[in-house]
């Protein structure tokens, strides 16, 4: 399993309604794809020195490949969707690899 794991900085101007297009439509949108399993969606608790909130949002999918598919059928539009909220926002994207997953 993977994560493709994307964190984000958003300014506090902008923080609701971004929150709530993220919740309502982008993290729907990327699960319509049909390439991510579920999707975990976390804020950070760490006050960053640039100011604004930070998120983590995290999708799994089954493997490398599929995340490649993503990135190649999916990404672009997707991505494009966010330029409502260009200039109040940073991200960056990481690809986590599952190598144990234990419950308690």
């Amino acid at each position: 399993m993977y994560i493709y794991n994307v964190t984000i900085n958003i300014e506090e101007t902008i923080h609701s309604e971004w929150l709530q297009w993220m919740k309502e439509e982008h993290i729907p949108d990327m699960l319509a794809t049909g390439k991510f399993s579920k999707a975990l969606m976390t804020k950070v608790l760490v006050e960053e020195e640039m100011g604004g909130i930070t998120y983590s949002v995290q999708y799994t999918t089954k493997n490398k490949e599929t995340l490649q598919k993503y990135y190649a059928e999916d990404a672009d539009r997707l991505r494009a969707e966010t330029n409502r909220f260009a200039g109040k926002f940073v991200a960056f994207r990481t690809e986590l690899e599952i190598v144990s997953e234990q419950n308690g």
